[in-house]
């Protein structure tokens, strides 16, 4: 079976809360009860196909319905390296750093982007509105540079714009640069600029093509990694990229190509916490007393001081998996980057140090046993 044999599929947009099937169209949040809505695919039915491109190989756990619309961005096929030394150093029985900086904009975003653009061209969505601190808004920017035919409307604080490498002379890109805005605040003008104009409103963390996306970094490194992975590390904002990953594990479980289901860590920095505050006190709710109003720190991708909307569902996904939500500090991802780069002879950034961080605070605190075998989304 080869990836261009590949058909039309049928697939339906179901809520996670409820249950209901949602009508046809771009859906994010359930016309029934307001819950977040997944993609569900005829797991009896689906192949994995022999293609080295992620989306032509995973297409079928993908929600595009016809292969002819995939857009290639040039993401994915990246590599995954054993960190031999990290690991006998922390006693660990396998450590794989999944190197998602190798995409086109330097993030694991770039396969979220590809996924987004692809479905909303099987749509007929041309023109939508996002908000963003920087690495989706790059990718996507990125994908309409090179795909005719979409108009991204983008939103975001002046904070968050230097990190904008790819809007800068993009005819596809209405760019709106917010002064004195929290990402919360851009996200409610974003989703407002949407209703208004009668435009798709992108939906971050609540676009299910998202989160579909992201879980093929995941998928891949489990073709490259020849152990199975016992827990899987990213750092975190909204989570959407450990969600999708949560649920592409439980797909793959079920199509029996993992033998059990990894356990789900995600990772923040402790000057922004919101999830490791909530976690912590059992919470499945972020309270007001976990909001970070002005979120600071080097790992600019993951400051997001309020993950009300997303939280709960992570929440459940984690505590589902056996997993956990740590916090390192910026010692803490200081030294790892030294630590990386001379054992492994890898530099890495700031979004990458704190999930690697946290492998070895959890080694030094007992919470990984020497038989765990771990895989880190190494993006920033």
């Amino acid at each position: 079976m080869t990836a261009s044999s590949a058909q039309k599929k049928a697939f339906v947009f179901r809520c996670h809360r409820c249950g209901e099937i949602q009508p046809p169209g771009f859906v994010t949040l359930c016309h029934f009860c307001g819950g977040m809505v997944e993609a569900r695919y005829d797991l009896a039915t689906a192949k994995i196909y022999e293609a080295a491109r992620a989306m032509e190989r995973f297409f079928d756990l993908l929600p595009i319905s016809d292969p002819v619309h995939l857009i290639d961005l040039g993401e994915g096929q990246t590599p995954c390296l054993a960190a031999k030394n990290l690991a006998r150093d922390w006693g660990l029985r396998g450590l794989y750093l999944k190197m998602e900086s190798a995409n086109p904009t330097g993030t694991t975003k770039d396969r979220m982007a590809a996924v987004v653009l692809s479905m909303f061209r099987e749509m007929g969505v041309t023109e939508f509105v996002s908000c963003s601190t920087g690495n989706s808004s790059n990718a996507l920017a990125y994908g309409i540079s090179l795909v005719e035919g979409f108009m991204m409307r983008l939103f975001m604080g002046e904070e968050f714009a230097p990190r904008l490498r790819f809007a800068a002379n993009n005819a596809g890109i209405d760019l709106r640069v917010l002064r004195d805005t929290s990402f919360t605040e851009a996200f409610n003008l974003a989703r407002s600029e949407a209703r208004q104009a009668g435009l798709a409103f992108e939906a971050g963390f609540f676009n299910p093509a998202r989160r579909e996306g992201l879980k093929l970094a995941y998928f891949e490194a489990v073709d490259q990694v020849p152990e199975n992975v016992t827990h899987y590390f990213q750092a975190v904002s909204s989570a959407m990229g450990l969600q999708g990953s949560w649920k592409g594990a439980q797909e793959l479980h079920a199509l029996r190509r993992i033998p059990f289901l990894p356990k789900m860590v995600g990772v923040q920095q402790q000057s922004c916490n919101p999830m490791v505050r909530a976690w912590r006190e059992s919470s499945a709710i972020i309270l007001p007393h976990h909001i970070i109003p002005n979120p600071q720190g080097p790992a600019k991708a993951i400051l997001r001081g309020d993950p009300s909307g997303s939280y709960p569902y992570v929440y459940e996904a984690v505590k589902e998996s056996g997993g956990t939500l740590e916090d390192v500090t910026e010692e803490e991802m200081l030294k790892l980057q030294g630590e990386l780069e001379a054992r492994e002879s890898i530099r890495c950034g700031w979004c990458s140090a704190a999930a690697l961080a946290a492998v070895r605070k959890m080694v030094l605190g007992g919470a990984l046993d020497p038989d765990s075998v771990v895989l880190v989304n190494m993006t920033d």
